[in-house]
């Protein structure tokens, strides 16, 4: 079983060649009671064809798995699940964040991302003045 998904799978639809085929990330998203954690099995991605960042509300990460060179040369595949190319995850966060503060590490092929949840203040009513 591969580790991104293939978007758009309407079996109506044309396969798209493979130079514009792009993955989805798999991940698993979890909170703890600082931080928002997300975790994914990444290996064969160099850190340096990674990018994550956060627009607004949504976290995004954006990459590239290489595939080896001349990998295909005097082959015939009977099984072909690896993908390779580019892949993105995009994830609504459900609270504010300090993204200044997140912190990313790959380690034995598995990304870990923590992002510290912002502080938030306690609610304050406003009161209405009759006139």
């Amino acid at each position: 079983m591969s580790i991104f998904k293939k978007k758009n799978k309407n079996p109506q639809q044309k396969e798209l060649p493979s130079s514009l085929e792009e993955g989805e990330l798999t991940i698993d998203a979890y909170e703890t009671k600082n931080d928002f954690v997300i975790v994914s099995t990444i290996a064969g991605v160099n850190s340096k064809n990674l990018d994550i960042s956060v627009e607004d509300d949504m976290l995004i990460i954006k990459g590239k798995r290489e595939k080896p060179k001349n990998t295909d040369k005097d082959r015939t595949y009977f099984q072909k699940e690896c993908f390779w190319g580019n892949f993105s995850k995009r994830i609504i966060l459900p609270e504010k964040v300090k993204i200044s503060k997140a912190e990313a590490d790959i380690e034995d092929g598995i990304l870990t991302l923590k992002i510290p949840k912002a502080k938030t203040s306690p609610s304050t009513k406003i009161k209405i003045e009759d006139k």
